[in-house]
């Protein structure tokens, strides 16, 4: 048993003490492609990232208060961020991504 669940949170065994972001990712992704599947076609970009962020983005962030994040953790939530944004405005370049994250004025951390 590499990690165990308490109170929605997700502790890995290492060393020190670590919370795993793996299910926190695959629930945002799962919560991001059932807005997708219902809305998309017809709602704008905008409904869809309101939809999304309201909620996706809770599931993503529930209990990281209680987890140390390192570089690499904040780096791993911006990816699935950037990947969210990807898919909504149908690019791959990241300074597009920024740019509309920028817009919309959307902060992960």
């Amino acid at each position: 048993m590499n990690e165990f669940r308490y109170l929605g949170v997700f502790i890995a065994r290492f060393r020190l003490f670590k919370c795993s972001l793996d299910v926190s990712k695959k629930s945002f992704y799962r919560a991001a492609n059932a807005v997708f599947g219902k809305v998309s076609k017809i709602a704008s970009e905008e409904v869809t990232l309101q939809l999304v962020l309201r909620k996706g983005v809770s599931v993503l962030l529930y209990g990281l208060e209680a987890c140390p994040l390192n570089n690499l953790d904040i780096r791993s939530l911006d990816f699935v961020i950037n990947r969210f944004f990807m898919k909504l405005f149908k690019t791959t370049d990241n300074e597009i991504t920024k740019y509309c994250q920028n817009i919309f004025r959307f902060e992960l951390l």
